[in-house]
C-alpha cells in the first residue's frame, strides 16, 4: 500500500492529488497552512489525515513529520505542491521580509520536506518526489522576482536530488503548471473584468493566447501526472522537469 503526503493539499491542485491517491487505495495524510481547508478536504475523505502546516517553519515540520509517522507509519510518495506567489514590485522596492518569507516556503518547506522524507523513503526501499515549479520559470514574469528565483530554486534541487537520492531507489521530478482551471484563475480573471468592463471571455483568451493549445490545465489532469510519474508505470522517470501546460510561450 501507498504511504502519501501531500502538501499544499487544502483546496485546487494539492487535494485533487490527494484525493486520486486515496481514490487508489492509499494512505494519505495532507497539510496546509489554513486549517480550516485541512478540515474541510478531511470531512469529505474520510480515511485521509491531516496537519495545518506552514512548511516555511522548521518546527510546523518537525510537528509534521510526527503526525505522518503516527498516522501512516511509513512513507513511499511525497507530493510538493505548497507554495505561494510572493510580492510584486521592482526588484529595488521588494520588502525583503517578504523576500525571505517567499523562499523560506517555496524553497526551504520543500527542502525542509524533503529532508525528513528521505530517511522514511530509503527505509522504505525506494519512494518518489515531486515537486511543484512554475511555467514562468521559463517565461519569467517581470516584477516578481521571489516567486521565480525561488522556484527556480525548486527544479536545481530536484535535479540535484534525483542525482543523489537514484541510488536508493527514490526518483524526483518536478512538474511545472501552466494556467489552471481553477478559483485562483477566476478570480484574477473577474478582477480584470471588474477593472476594465471588457468580457470574461475576452480577459481569459488574453492569458491564453500564449498557451499553444489554447488551453487552461483541469485539476485532474495534474493528478493524472502525479499518478504517472509516482507509478510502476513512470519507474525510469527521474530527474526531469516536466511542464502540464498546453506549453506555455510567454507571459506579460
Amino acid at each position: 500500500m501507498e504511504r502519501v503526503l501531500v502538501t499544499g493539499a487544502g483546496d485546487s491542485v494539492g487535494r485533487a492529488i490527494a484525493e486520486r491517491f486515496l481514490q487508489k487505495g492509499a494512505k494519505v495524510h495532507i497539510c496546509d497552512v489554513r486549517g480550516d481547508a485541512v478540515a474541510a478536504t478531511l470531512a469529505a475523505n474520510p480515511g485521509m489525515s491531516g496537519s495545518a502546516t506552514d512548511v516555511g517553519i522548521r518546527a510546523e515540520v518537525d510537528a509534521l513529520f510526527d503526525d505522518v509517522r503516527a498516522n501512516l507509519g511509513n512513507l513511499s510518495v511525497l507530493v510538493n505542491v505548497v507554495g505561494m506567489a510572493g510580492p510584486r514590485a521592482p526588484i529595488e522596492d521588494i520588502d525583503e521580509d517578504e523576500w525571505d518569507k517567499t523562499i523560506a516556503v517555496n524553497l526551504s518547506g520543500m527542502f525542509y520536506t524533503m529532508k525528513r522524507a528521505v530517511p522514511m523513503l530509503k527505509a522504505n526501499g525506494g519512494g518518489s518526489i515531486v515537486n511543484f515549479s512554475t511555467c514562468s520559470t521559463r517565461t519569467g514574469i517581470p516584477f516578481r522576482a521571489p516567486y521565480i528565483a525561488s522556484k527556480a530554486g525548486v527544479e536545481g534541487l530536484t535535479k540535484n536530488s534525483a542525482r543523489e537520492l537514484g541510488p536508493s531507489g527514490i526518483r524526483v521530478n518536478a512538474i511545472l503548471p501552466g494556467i489552471i482551471n481553477n478559483d485562483r484563475f477566476r478570480f484574477i480573471v473577474q478582477r480584470n473584468v471588474d477593472a476594465t468592463g471588457r468580457s470574461f471571455e475576452d480577459i481569459e483568451n488574453d492569458y491564453l493566447k500564449y498557451v499553444s493549445l489554447r488551453c487552461k490545465v483541469e485539476l485532474g489532469e495534474f493528478a493524472d501526472m502525479v499518478d504517472f510519474i509516482t507509478s510502476d508505470a513512470g519507474k525510469k522517470i527521474t530527474g526531469e522537469i516536466i511542464a502540464v501546460s498546453g506549453n506555455m510561450e510567454w507571459e506579460e
